[in-house]
C-alpha cells in the first residue's frame, strides 16, 4: 500500500499540491517519528507553557502550544557548536533531529545549557537505525545511554530518555534514497523492540540555584 501511494502521489498529483494530498489520506507523519513526537508533546504539555520563554533549533510547533515566546532557528544557518546566542535567555531549547548533523555535539549540549535559565529544560531527539542523510553532514548516533552521557556531560540532569523501534519500520525505511514511510494506522505498527531503537529522545534539566 506504502508503495501503491508513493506511485500515485509522484505519478499523478503536481508537486505543489503534493503535501495538501497526503494531509487528506492523513499523510502527515513519518512513522518512525510518531511515537517520538508524543512522548514530546506529553512532556510539553506537563509544563507549564504559558510562562516559558522557547528557542527551537529546526522544528516548528508553535500552534500546538501557548508558549509565552517561541523562536524557530535554523540549521545550518545557526551552528550551536559555534556558541550560544544569548546567556540564560530560554526557559526551553528544543533540539529535534539536529545533532546527529553538527561537528561538536559536546560543545552543543553545553551551548545549550548556558543559554537555558537555571531550572530550564532541554527536549533533545536523534535517529539512532536509519540510512546516512547528510543536511549537509551526517555525524553521530547515540543510544538512550549515549543521549545520557553527552547531556550529563555538558551539566544537565537527566529527567528521562526513550527510544522507539521495530523491524518492520526499520525495513522499510532501509532503500537507498532518502524517503522516509509515512504513517498509515491501518498497516504499521508502533510496537516498540528495544534492540532496534530508531528513534532516541531525552528530557533534561539545568540545575536551580541553589
Amino acid at each position: 500500500m506504502q508503495h501503491l501511494i508513493r506511485s500515485a502521489l509522484n505519478n499523478l498529483v503536481p508537486p505543489d499540491r503534493r503535501y495538501r494530498f497526503r494531509k487528506a489520506l492523513g499523510l502527515t507523519e513519518t512513522w518512525s517519528r510518531v511515537v517520538m513526537n508524543q512522548e514530546v508533546k506529553k512532556f510539553i504539555e506537563s509544563l507549564d507553557c504559558a510562562r516559558l520563554d522557547v528557542l527551537e533549533i529546526s522544528g516548528k510547533r508553535e500552534d500546538d502550544f501557548n508558549f509565552r515566546s517561541y523562536r524557530v532557528i535554523e540549521y545550518p544557518e545557526y551552528d550551536v557548536c559555534a556558541g550560544p546566542l544569548a546567556a540564560e535567555s530560554f526557559d526551553l531549547v528544543i533540539a529535534e533531529q539536529v545533532f546527529e548533523h553538527i561537528k561538536h555535539p559536546d560543545r552543543a549540549a553545553t551551548h545549550v545549557f548556558q543559554m537555558l535559565r537555571p531550572g530550564g529544560t532541554f527536549i533533545i531527539t536523534t535517529p539512532f537505525l536509519v540510512k546516512i542523510h547528510p543536511a549537509p553532514l551526517d555525524c553521530f548516533r547515540w543510544s538512550q545511554e549515549g543521549i545520557q552521557i553527552l547531556l550529563e556531560s555538558a551539566g544537565f540532569s537527566v529527567l528521562t530518555t526513550g527510544s522507539w523501534g521495530n523491524r518492520q519500520c526499520l525495513m522499510t525505511d532501509l532503500k537507498p534514497d532518502m524517503r522516509w514511510a509515512y504513517y498509515i494506522p491501518a498497516i504499521h505498527s508502533l510496537k516498540n523492540d528495544p534492540q532496534l531503537p530508531i528513534s532516541v529522545w531525552a528530557f533534561a534539566r539545568k540545575p536551580s540555584l541553589a
